[in-house]
């Protein structure tokens, strides 16, 4: 046999639609390197595959629903949330995850981002935090640190910026952590964690955006955003969340800080409605092939 008939199968492959690869992520760019770890830790679940919807909004990281082999949900802008929680009231056996970046999450999908952290609505959600709004051309979001330069601050930003993991703790999320592209292994391990855990669970993974943030404020290359990942973090699991603030050129506060248990919005609903709360019907048996149900 030669070395040209030896192929190597890696499992994640079987998680990713290879007829969308490659991706339309930018050299450099952090996400990939996030879903590669989501897709080892999903390999090492328990789950039932076929029973779990990943939903994306908005943006560059809104094109991970589309690369993975999932029931797979590309939504509007800002609204991945309320359509996941849609998904997760109508059929309380899937195991949803929403993936999306923070300019979809936390600008203008912010409201909803509150309030189901305030429900502890029983979702998994992954935010890619490049800190600019990237695909629709390096406007500043929420989550821009004060001073930077973007397309639409081309003076610095003279915004105060988001602190996500702070905002979904005092919101009432049950699982708050935040790692970096450059924390492969432990954001691995966090991920498997948080997909066992129940309730609203918020995973904030901060990712190079070497075409718009790294620049528009020249700070190098995506090489020079992980050498400054390594030397600028810090893991503090349980850290108090008002103490993670990012500021420039400060310590990046990194590690899981929010592990807590709290009824759950279904829970809840299902114990207060007592008697009158009835299950929806049974989900119609889908024709894999096909995409629809028998009854189609």
């Amino acid at each position: 046999m030669s070395t040209t008939d030896l192929h190597v199968h890696n499992p994640v492959e079987d998680l990713l639609r290879q007829d969308r690869i490659p991706t339309i992520w930018c050299p450099g760019c952090g996400i990939g390197t996030s879903v590669n770890s989501f897709a080892h830790a999903l390999l090492k679940q328990n789950i039932d595959l076929n029973k779990t919807a990943i939903v994306s909004g908005i943006g560059c990281s809104g094109r991970v629903s589309g690369y993975m082999n999932l029931d797979s949900f590309h939504t509007t802008h800002g609204r991945a949330i309320p359509f996941a929680t849609g998904l997760k009231l109508a059929n309380p056996e899937l195991n949803v995850i929403v993936y999306s970046g923070d300019g979809d999450l936390a600008a203008i999908g912010g409201n909803h981002l509150i309030h189901a952290a305030r429900r502890n609505m029983d979702i998994l959600v992954v935010c890619i935090n490049n800190m600019i709004y990237a695909m629709t051309g390096g406007q500043a979001a929420a989550t821009t640190p004060s001073s930077s330069v973007s397309t639409t601050t081309p003076y610095g930003s003279y915004e105060p910026e988001l602190n996500l993991v702070q905002l979904v703790d005092a919101a009432g999320a049950c699982f708050v952590a935040r790692w970096t592209a450059y924390h492969v292994m432990q954001l691995e391990r966090t991920l498997e964690k948080a997909l066992k855990k129940k309730g609203f669970r918020f995973i904030e993974v901060l990712s190079p955006c070497p075409t718009y943030y790294q620049r528009k404020n020249n700070m190098g290359d995506a090489l020079q955003a992980m050498l400054d990942y390594k030397k600028r973090s810090k893991i503090q699991h349980g850290c108090p969340t008002w103490e993670t603030a990012l500021t420039p050129g400060g310590p990046i506060i990194v590690g899981e800080f929010v592990d807590r248990e709290r009824e759950d919005y279904l829970t809840r609903m299902r114990r207060q409605l007592g008697p009158h709360y009835s299950e929806f019907p049974p989900q119609l048996e889908e024709h894999v092939s096909e995409g629809c149900s028998k009854e189609c």
